[in-house]
């Protein structure tokens, strides 16, 4: 009978209506209830167990899965929570079915997010950040220099964070503007790197993510294809088994 059991959590992902990490956030607020009680946090649920979130009952509708590769404008905050934040990404898509963002994008950076209501593919890519490149174009406020290129390419100490960022591509497009290629998603981690090289973001573009590249007008987005969506699966694949293998040779 153990077996049968699924952890909230698991199942708000699996259906679709959040990924792991809001799911938590929902239990941890008392929104979730099962069989009309509210949870602790880690419990798990029979397959007759009624849930729902502030009132709501959650259905597993077995629907497809929707993927979408959206243009993200500057002013859009990548937030769930159209209560709080009336310029948010889920009001100004408008979809017809509830999705949620893939990570996140600064409010004053545009360019290509992913959204989707495929809780698993969150976690995977969430869980399994490492070699996950992210392509970006930035335009700064004066001429770039060599030492530039090669210092953010190098690493740079990041005190407020603790941390030093990794080493990444760096490729000077024009005299203002470069290209950066990350496989790190520290916050505001861009404008941090080049402010600490007494730099100043004038325009942020995230360009791809992975084997996604960003093809659309500004505020318009569109389905992921099927080869895209195998090509992703296997990066995400072959990044899960990376990581595996790394905590296996840290024991």
């Amino acid at each position: 009978m153990e077996e049968a059991l699924k952890r909230i959590n698991k199942f708000l992902s699996e259906v679709g209506y959040c990924s792991r990490r809001e799911a938590d956030k929902l239990i941890e607020a008392g929104r979730v209830t099962i069989n009309g009680v509210v949870p602790e946090m880690g419990t798990k649920i029979a397959p007759n167990d009624l849930v729902a979130v502030d009132g709501k009952e959650i259905k597993n509708n077995k629907e497809s899965f929707v993927y979408l590769a959206f243009n993200k404008p500057v002013g859009i905050v990548c937030t769930t929570d159209t209560s709080v934040e009336k310029d948010n990404i889920i009001d100004f898509i408008n979809y017809p079915k509830r999705i949620f963002p893939i990570g996140r994008l600064d409010k004053p950076s545009e360019g290509l997010i992913l959204l989707t209501d495929d809780g698993d593919i969150v976690n995977k890519i969430l869980r399994a950040s490492n070699n996950h490149e992210k392509e970006y174009e930035v335009t700064v406020d004066k001429p770039i220099s060599q030492t530039f290129i090669e210092r953010m390419a190098g690493g740079i100490p990041l005190a407020d964070l603790n941390k030093t960022t990794k080493k990444c591509k760096v490729e000077k497009l024009s005299t203002y503007k470069f290209k950066i290629v990350l496989t790190q998603g520290l916050n505001r981690q861009i404008r941090r790197m080049c402010d600490y090289l007494n730099y100043e973001v004038q325009t942020l573009k995230r360009v791809r993510i992975m084997n996604i590249k960003l093809d659309v007008p500004v505020g318009e987005y569109r389905k992921l294809t099927k080869d895209e969506f195998e090509d992703l699966n296997k990066l995400l694949s072959d990044s899960t088994k990376t990581y595996q293998n790394n905590k296996l040779k840290r024991r």
